[in-house]
């Protein structure tokens, strides 16, 4: 069985993780998924792995699959209220053509 879903992706600084991951779980999505993240933005340039002095400053990028785009919107409009003004961060939305195994969704 395969379903519908809108994949919410938001890219910003590592030392938003948890509080981003509770607006997230608050919306009532059912997980993401988080990776390091690097590259060049309006904020400079930031590179993912290899050693630094503290992992504070790494960015990462979240994947949410939500169910509809209401709660994504949700999700992105809460995040870039509360921290985009400070932290370096961007948010988009994709349509997701098809989950597979839609059940562990």
């Amino acid at each position: 069985m395969t379903q519908q879903a809108t994949k919410l992706v938001i890219v910003t600084e590592k030392l938003l993780l948890k509080k981003i991951a509770k607006i997230i779980d608050e919306a009532g999505a059912t997980g993401y998924t988080v990776v390091d993240a690097g590259g060049k933005g309006s904020r400079n340039v930031r590179s993912s792995g290899g050693p630094t002095v503290s992992q504070t400053y790494s960015n990462i990028k979240l994947e949410v699959l939500t169910p509809n785009r209401d709660m994504a919107v949700k999700i992105s409009d809460e995040v870039a209220a509360k921290f985009f003004d400070d932290y370096s961060g961007i948010a988009y939305i994709c349509d997701v053509m098809e989950v597979l195994h839609a059940h562990k969704f």
